[in-house]
């Protein structure tokens, strides 16, 4: 049997756990997800958290800002890994957590709870290299993936999903029966609930640019909400400048909770933290936050203890001297292999919401 206070301890201080505790753990995690329905339900007060991104110090400093678990109901919408240097040590405490609190933290799968994502975004890399080149514990966590619950109702109100709604969804009971213990599928509801998004300029569906799921308007919204007796719909999936965004005013809600995403676009991160659901101003707020002191110094530990100044990205190529112009050679082909390609416009400031995979 694991010693989970140990494992937590060991994982609070950004330690990797040995391939056969994650094992023991990935085993357990299953055991208890699959007691889970496709829809959970939840009451008040809930903190809500969106994507991370393997961005483990920032997770900590969610949990110093939002409180740390048990003493905090939290809810997390999903996108654990991928993208950040911390992957495996950010999935790993939140199993952990989950199994030593299961009645006070959920979490809901992503469009990077996934195999395929995982390959090519980062994940996979990440667990080769930290685990001497075995994929083990990537597929032993990737297995768990296909446990994740799909989406929560908070008071019989508050709908929360990871990406989006879908043409094949009018109502919960769609959802409940969705087989949800597999790979996402390229297409159907399940894809759609975890690539989804709202689109204030339309009015229906339409497929997304994202290649997955669909982009969705207020008639689609509207109707949802109505037919379900629901006040609002609570997403993360798409990164915010402000660490938030309210579409359609409020009705939909978008939270983002890597700030600085990928180390380099200048984001503003938050949680949301819901009181009760009256839907009144005092109902709920927004708890926003800058990139830990620590994230940022793992961001220049990694590319060589400081190596690289991110500001080279603004200078002339023609104005820097040699060596930083290895400096700068360094950094952008770092950028260009880690995370495939970010578009350009990004390197210094993100827009008020960027698609992102």
């Amino acid at each position: 049997m694991v010693d989970l206070d140990q494992c937590l301890e060991q994982s609070y201080e950004g330690k990797l756990l040995s391939e056969i505790v994650v094992e023991q753990l990935c085993f357990s995690f299953k055991e208890l997800l699959i007691k889970d329905p496709n829809v959970l339900h939840m009451r008040t007060p809930v903190t809500v958290v969106g994507d991370i991104h393997g961005q483990f110090y920032d997770l900590l400093e969610i949990f110093k800002i939002g409180g740390t678990p048990p003493q905090t109901n939290y809810l997390f919408l999903g996108d654990y890994v991928d993208r950040g240097f911390h992957s495996v040590e950010t999935i790993i405490i939140l199993i952990i957590l989950k199994l030593k609190y299961p009645s006070r933290i959920h979490l809901i799968r992503g469009n990077h709870e996934s195999r395929q994502i995982t390959l090519n975004y980062g994940f996979y890399t990440e667990c080769l290299t930290k685990y001497g080149g075995s994929s083990r514990v990537w597929e032993l966590i990737t297995d768990t993936f296909d446990y994740l619950i799909l989406s929560v109702i908070i008071d019989d109100s508050i709908f929360c999903i990871h990406g989006g709604l879908s043409p094949n969804i009018q109502s919960i009971e769609s959802i409940k029966v969705i087989d949800r213990y597999k790979e996402i599928p390229h297409e159907g509801p399940m894809a759609d609930l975890v690539w989804s998004d709202p689109d204030i300029e339309l009015l229906n569906f339409q497929i997304s640019s994202r290649g997955a799921g669909y982009q969705f308007g207020l008639n689609v919204v509207n109707k949802f909400l109505s037919e379900n007796k629901f006040d609002k719909i609570i997403r993360a999936h798409q990164l915010c400048n402000e660490g938030y965004q309210l579409h359609w005013g409020g009705k939909v809600v978008t939270v983002w909770s890597a700030p600085n995403y990928c180390y380099r676009c200048g984001n503003m991160a938050s949680i949301m933290e819901i009181f009760d659901s009256f839907n009144g101003p005092e109902s709920s707020r927004f708890n926003i936050f800058d990139a830990s002191p620590s994230s940022n110094q793992e961001y220049l530990k990694f590319i060589g203890s400081g190596m690289v100044d991110p500001s080279n990205h603004q200078q002339d190529p023609d104005e820097l001297d040699e060596e930083s112009q290895k400096r700068k050679e360094f950094d952008d082909q770092f950028f260009n292999e880690y995370f495939n390609g970010i578009p350009k416009e990004l390197d210094r400031k993100a827009p008020q919401v960027e698609y992102f995979l």
